[in-house]
């Protein structure tokens, strides 16, 4: 866990800082111009928005249904198949690729909204294909080939989507 805050920190941070660089070199007369960012700042404000709604809704099924016993906060130890669960494996990640660009959008940076934000959009969507579907299989073996059989990566469906950045209690 420790691991993946560290990238998403250096994604982040160092994502932020190097577009800044490449705004002052690219886009000098765009970056600092205060129009460009009204415009920016609210759409960024309203992608933060449903990141923030993804995650709780996706954190409180996994908290309720995750984990059986003594289990460290963030971690489950029961596959989750229930509520947004259902219609797609990834759903937490899946609203965690639109923080970059939320982040890019409040700092009102063309160089991160037009470059690095798909770029380490990219990049989690490999992680997440190459090492939390390899632990996941690891962790819950049968079960979870059986459920990435049955169930896509990523999904869509607009009742899929309604689920994950809805204002939805648990059912």
């Amino acid at each position: 866990m420790t691991i993946r805050i560290l990238i998403w920190a250096l994604f982040l941070i160092g994502g932020g800082a190097f577009s800044v660089w490449l705004d002052i070199r690219w886009f000098p007369r765009l970056f600092p111009d205060l129009y460009f960012h009204i415009v920016t700042l609210p759409v960024g404000l309203v992608i933060l928005g449903a990141v923030m709604r993804a995650s709780r809704n996706t954190g409180r099924l996994l908290a309720k249904f995750g984990r059986e016993g003594e289990v460290p906060r963030f971690q489950t130890n029961r596959l989750v198949t229930a509520g947004v669960y259902s219609c797609m494996r990834h759903p937490m990640n899946f609203g965690l690729l639109f923080f970059p660009f939320a982040l890019a959008f409040i700092m009102g940076s063309p160089a991160f909204i037009l470059l690095i934000a798909p770029a380490e959009a990219v990049m989690m969507i490999l992680l997440i294909r190459f090492v939390e579907e390899r632990q996941a299989i690891r962790t819950f073996s049968l079960e979870y080939e059986r459920y990435m059989r049955e169930v896509p990566f990523f999904s869509l469906k607009p009742e899929c989507l309604k689920q994950l950045f809805g204002k939805n209690d648990l059912h």
